[in-house]
């Protein structure tokens, strides 16, 4: 099917025209969180990212299968097959079973991204779901040459597969710089290459979450699990891969080296990766005290936030960053997406009180959807799209106001678009309380009042509605037709 969507192609640096392999069908696999603690900010923008770009593929007609794993084994501390198991470890802190940590985990995740208004994937795999799947990878990637046993574990060979491959090709890093900035081997160290990494890992007495498997009882590496299921549900060749930046040098390097070492293909026709997260300018991380849960960006509770913001705010506020940029969070920037989000469903919530006339329309649709889906199209740009959307919002205000008029079949139009766009594909919802009846029945009463008192000339108390509503974030708005209200 036609399209005019780019997108910007970690792999060859360059935007491309996207050209799935499949005519109107696109496989997405989407690297999910490591179920052992709270879903941090990180992965809610990438997975709100991805929602975005999932909802409009699918707008665009595309039947689109989206996977994202959950991993629940096999995820050491270190990404060098060293450190604790990170599960276990966190199971023995808290005196429960490992599966009892992913649930905890994999349940308040669910519920954040419930939170964010994301559309759930077409299949959601678990790592521990997928064992024999992974084994079997192994198996093809050891017959064809491409990884060893010692000891029970096995590895991948990093210096065998360069001869026939490019180890570097999504990073385009030196393989030379690689080793510089690799630990020489120790004498006890059981890899051949110091750039070689586990497939399968022989478990220890003490590790509780172990399978069997021909080379011993153990655990998969982290990064086999997701070559394993997205060869399962997509294929060996699919469309979009997709995670954070952090996963390009380490995991998606060797998610792509055991594909090809497995099924002589790279897995994906295009990667694609969301930026970083910044506080104040300065990255986020929980060593320096300055990374905050989701559910204290909601509520506020973080010496860093000055207040809560609803989630639909958050979202907002994530989506005026194009994907690919980073993400600066300040009070500043989160009190002016709250404001920014709040002035948009407000304007929406007048499209009904809007009165078409039988002059010029002050907006022309065909150009507004024109601008809209051009946006779009430029690798999934939605900031400019959002501008876009506040010169609507300009409009639609001079339009309520009698500055500027529309026509009937431009009104239900434009309704239309705004439908699709802010809510079908950027995902936001009106979570304004001006829908809510018993509190539209209040506010009726508390307007004429305030009409008695002006109609009498006592401004004072007509102004003291007004300052005493707008402190507790109501907001009047007084025209020719009216008073209305929202919230603000």
């Amino acid at each position: 099917m036609e399209n005019n969507l780019y997108l910007y192609n970690t792999l060859t640096r360059k935007k491309e025209k996207f050209q799935p392999l499949h005519p109107s069908l696109v496989g997405m696999y989407v690297c999910g969180p490591t179920v052992y603690s709270d879903v941090h900010l990180g992965n809610c923008r990438t997975f709100v990212s991805f929602d975005l770009i999932f909802r409009y593929l699918k707008h665009l007609g595309f039947k689109v299968r989206y996977v994202r794993n959950i991993t629940d084994a096999g995820h050491l501390e270190g990404d060098n097959d060293e450190g604790d198991d990170k599960f276990a470890k966190k199971a023995k802190l808290e005196q429960l079973e490992p599966m009892e940590i992913v649930q905890k985990y994999t349940l308040g995740f669910h519920d954040v991204l419930r939170l964010f208004n994301t559309l759930p994937p077409s299949i959601e795999p678990t790592a521990t779901g997928h064992i024999s799947e992974q084994i079997e990878m192994v198996q093809q990637i050891i017959a064809n040459g491409y990884a060893y046993e010692v000891n029970g574990t096995v590895y991948f060979d990093v210096e065998k597969y360069v001869k026939d491959y490019d180890y570097t090709v999504l990073t385009n890093r030196k393989l030379d710089d690689m080793l510089n900035n690799t630990r020489e081997l120790g004498g006890q160290d059981e890899k051949h290459g110091r750039l070689d990494f586990a497939l399968w890992i022989k478990a220890k007495p003490e590790h509780i979450m172990r399978w069997p498997s021909p080379w011993s009882v153990g655990f998969p590496g982290w990064h086999i699990e997701c070559s394993a299921m997205s060869r399962k549900y997509l294929g060996d060749q699919f469309d979009i891969h997709g995670g954070g930046m952090d996963l390009a040098a380490t995991h998606h390097t060797n998610e792509i080296a055991q594909s090809e070492a497995c099924n002589h293909t790279a897995p994906a026709k295009y990667w694609m990766h969301t930026n970083m997260l910044t506080v104040n300018g300065a990255r986020m991380s929980k060593s320096s005290g300055n990374g905050f849960l989701p559910h204290q960006l909601f509520t506020g509770d973080h010496p860093l936030l000055e207040r809560g913001y609803t989630p639909m705010a958050v979202r907002f506020f994530m989506l005026q960053a194009h994907y690919r940029s980073t993400l600066d969070f300040s009070n500043e920037a989160l009190d002016a997406a709250d404001k920014g989000f709040k002035r948009l469903m407000t304007a929406i919530n007048l499209l009904d009180k809007l009165k078409p006339s039988k002059g010029k329309s002050a907006l022309n649709i065909a150009d507004l959807r024109a601008k809209c889906y051009a946006a779009m199209d430029d690798d999934f740009n939605s900031p400019i799209l959002i501008a876009e959307l506040f010169e609507v919002v300009r409009l639609i205000n001079s339009i309520y106001d009698g500055k500027a008029a529309i026509s009937a079949p431009d009104l239900e139009e434009l309704k239309t678009l705004l439908q699709h766009v802010v809510f079908d594909i950027l995902g936001l919802q009106n979570d304004q309380i001006s829908s809510n009846d018993s509190i539209d029945e209040i506010m009726s009463i508390v307007i004429k009042l305030r009409d008695g008192a002006k109609q009498n000339k006592d401004f004072a108390t007509s102004d003291r509605i007004r300052e005493e509503l707008n402190a507790i974030g109501i907001q009047l708005k007084d025209s020719k037709d009216g008073t209305l209200w929202n919230k603000i």
